[in-house]
């Protein structure tokens, strides 16, 4: 059986500007409404950071300007319709002040899993507590339990693994396998234990396997395919965009290990049209078809367990009306498969 995690990073854009509405709130609508026409349910991955920034502008003016009351109902109304909510944080938001134009972050704070444990952990109980001040008062039984670092990132992994364990966090859903990453944030997946089976993964690298783990690890789905698998007009026109929300320079000091996995990777960059890479399960950026068709290999693929949880990921600020017409291409022979249905993540 296989049972499909549609997982959404509830988030604006990585700058810090757009609308909390627009990027959030009205599309995550739209996306859990197609999701139920065809029996499916959302995980919606609430960027706690942005919207603790949110609540205190709110606080502050008593002007809701950044939708915080939207955002916590929608939240709540998610729960009740039975989709999930679970953590997602950009911690440079923490100490975010907004300009005028756009929540200016702190980049010192961009790359969570490099902070020191104490800092780390302030964060991740910042963000279960509130959290949870929202969704008990609707469902009295939830628990925070679920993960997804910012960039997913979590490399090293000992501190932010430790934290998440001691906030009663038991599930990450942040590695891809193949995936790699140097400069502002530094991971490297292309050794994780599986690219679809969770596992427990080792406290000292999120990549191993360790059955006295105390975290489990639901990889997003990943396919190491050529340059042109990743070309669809969902893409292009995220690069597009992209394009005008670009992030502010970081200006602090990186170390001299990452400088030179910088130079490496821009040295590898390359080769890329020659190389194969790690393309995501990613119900924003692939089309219908090429949805189907990873998931006809999935079946074909002879796995060690019975229940199999295919990890699919997508961003609120990029699901467009265009998007809407290829993933119902993709649910409506979802539906009609016998072997496959919805899941969340339980721990």
């Amino acid at each position: 059986m296989l049972n499909l995690i549609f997982t959404l990073d509830y988030e604006i854009h990585g700058n810090g500007d757009g609308s909390p509405y627009k990027l959030m709130v009205e599309p995550t609508e739209r996306l859990m409404n197609l999701l139920e026409k065809y029996g499916f349910k959302l995980t919606i991955l609430a960027d706690i950071a942005e919207i603790l920034c949110f609540k205190k502008y709110f606080e502050q003016t008593s002007e809701d300007k950044f939708n915080y009351k939207e955002i916590e109902k929608q939240l709540q109304n998610a729960v009740k319709r039975g989709h999930d909510v679970q953590l997602h944080i950009h911690s440079s938001y923490f100490k975010a002040n907004f300009d005028g134009k756009k929540w200016v972050q702190n980049w010192q704070e961009y790359n969570m899993a490099s902070l020191d444990y104490q800092r780390i952990n302030e964060m991740i109980k910042a963000g279960v507590d509130l959290l949870e001040s929202i969704i008990l008062p609707v469902k009295p039984d939830y628990k925070c339990t679920a993960f997804r670092a910012a960039n997913w990132s979590m490399m090293p992994t000992e501190n932010i693994y430790k934290a998440l364990i001691n906030n009663g966090i038991k599930i990450d859903t942040s590695v891809y396998k193949g995936g790699a990453q140097s400069g502002n944030v530094c991971y490297d997946y292309s050794e994780a234990y599986s690219n679809i089976e969770n596992y427990t993964a080792s406290e000292q690298n999120i990549n191993h396997y360790d059955k006295n783990g105390q975290l489990t690890e639901y990889p997003i789905y990943t396919e190491m395919r050529p340059f042109w698998h990743f070309v669809s007009p969902l893409r292009i026109f995220r690069m597009i965009r992209a394009k005008f929300h670009k992030h502010a320079k970081n200006k602090t000091k990186v170390s001299d290990t990452q400088s030179e996995t910088k130079k490496n990777n821009k040295k590898i960059s390359l080769k890329s049209f020659f190389r194969k890479s790690a393309w995501k399960l990613d119900f924003n950026q692939a089309s219908g078809q090429q949805m189907i068709a990873a998931l006809k290999r999935i079946q074909r693929v002879d796995l060690q367990k019975d229940n199999i949880y295919v990890v699919l990921i997508g961003h609120s600020k990029t699901f467009v009306p265009y998007n809407e017409k290829t993933l119902e291409k993709f649910l409506k022979w979802a539906k009609k498969q016998k072997n496959i249905e919805f899941g969340l993540f339980r721990k």
